[in-house]
């Protein structure tokens, strides 16, 4: 279980939350969930409807469709932002690699940041933007 404190430094590293202030911060980070998965776990699938998205606080967990591996995201990283945005359902899954502990951060709890602060909106744009670069790399 992690601290308030703990919650603030970590959260602070995380691409989507940085350049936002520690006060906003501090209030995001402490109506998140924390949630532990042994490994080898299905967090979502492809296909469900998805409402939340998922900070790794320790471990890895592999985004996938079926066999073919898009991207491993260790500690500091999130998924699962996309469905959060469209009201589509997951494009892929998330299945753990090690065991995790992992943050998450509802539509609700988003949106609501948003709002409050739209610069997080520009962050997570450009988190999506530069994955979308390094997927069409890599074809």
């Amino acid at each position: 279980m992690l601290t308030t404190v703990d919650r603030l430094l970590f959260v602070r590293q995380v691409p989507i939350f940085k350049e936002l202030r520690d006060d906003f911060i501090l209030r995001l980070a402490s109506v998140m969930d924390e949630l532990s998965f042994p490994m080898n776990y299905t967090i979502f699938q492809a296909g469900d409807e998805g409402r939340a998205l998922y900070i790794i606080v320790s471990g890895r967990v592999k985004v996938h469709i079926g066999n073919q591996l898009l991207a491993i995201f260790p500690q500091g990283q999130s998924f699962g932002e996309m469905a959060v945005f469209d009201a589509q359902p997951r494009s892929a899954s998330a299945t753990t690699l090690e065991p995790c502990e992992c943050l998450e951060l509802t539509q609700e709890q988003l949106y609501e940041a948003i709002e409050e602060t739209p610069e997080i909106a520009i962050n997570i744009i450009g988190v999506l933007s530069r994955r979308i670069r390094e997927l069409n790399g890599k074809q």
